[in-house]
């Protein structure tokens, strides 16, 4: 699954990357969430463009928001048949820009936070799906989801599921809807080719959601890991935010710029 993201990357490297005509400047994040803002890159009218969309994607048809899980992650294996997501997949695909992501592996009765980014270097596109939902008095949310496919090679030992990343090359025939069909895009919906990806223990500070610095992907020596340090104190209220991980706290608001 995704559930943390980083943006390291120039914005002109991005732009140049995406090939999207709008200038915007927004500084580096390093520990990017769910519900906050995130860019993407659509096509409207024809030409690429940069949007910011709520990270949390809410079908059209949701009457109450608050009476619906947030849907961060769309699976690759189902987005054709789930009503969440079949329409999206149909006429509303995007391009997430990253530079690597987070991942927490269990070991023993503690997660283990790592830093994932492609071999090569970023940026990379994440695939995604998007909707405008509209509430009861007229307000409208754009919001998406990151797809994911199941884990393969070295990957599936971190975890089950990783974020599906858009080759280049098919950043066009997955951004046109109204040239490509969902199954012929459906069908660029897989995991990356093993050694595709490199990775490394960080610390668990980007647990939480309010620390967004460099440090936080920097690797660890291993006597700073979970199974070398003690068992922390339970939390009268521990809650997890973005799909599950260890030890979050705050609202994960916040603004990309």
């Amino acid at each position: 699954m995704c559930g943390r993201f980083v943006i390291t990357s120039a914005p002109a490297a991005i732009r140049e990357a995406f090939g999207y005509a709008d200038q915007p400047n927004f500084p580096a994040r390093y520990n990017i969430a769910p519900t906050q803002p995130v860019p993407v890159v659509l096509i409207d009218n024809g030409d690429r463009r940069f949007r910011l969309m709520r990270w949390g994607l809410l079908p059209s048809w949701v009457k109450d928001p608050r009476q619906f899980s947030l849907l961060i992650n769309a699976r690759s294996e189902t987005v054709l048949e789930k009503p969440a997501f079949r329409n999206a997949i149909k006429r509303r695909r995007c391009l997430v820009p990253s530079d690597g992501y987070y991942e927490w592996r269990a070991i023993g009765t503690r997660k283990q936070p790592y830093f994932i980014q492609p071999r090569g270097g970023g940026p990379i596109g994440f695939a995604g799906l998007w909707e405008t939902w509209v509430g009861p008095n007229g307000e409208e949310l754009d919001t998406i989801a990151i797809v994911t496919a199941a884990a393969t090679g070295e990957l599936a030992e971190l975890h089950d599921r990783v974020p599906v990343t858009i080759a280049p090359q098919d950043y066009a025939r997955w951004l046109d809807c109204a040239g490509v069909d969902a199954d012929t895009a459906a069908a660029l919906l897989r995991p990356p080719v093993d050694g595709a990806f490199v990775w490394h223990p960080v610390s668990t500070a980007v647990n939480r959601v309010a620390n967004d610095n460099p440090q936080l992907i920097l690797p660890i020596a291993e006597d700073e890991m979970v199974d070398a340090q003690p068992a922390p104190q339970k939390r009268a209220k521990a809650r997890a935010v973005g799909g599950g991980k260890p030890e979050a706290d705050d609202n994960g608001q916040g603004s990309l710029f």
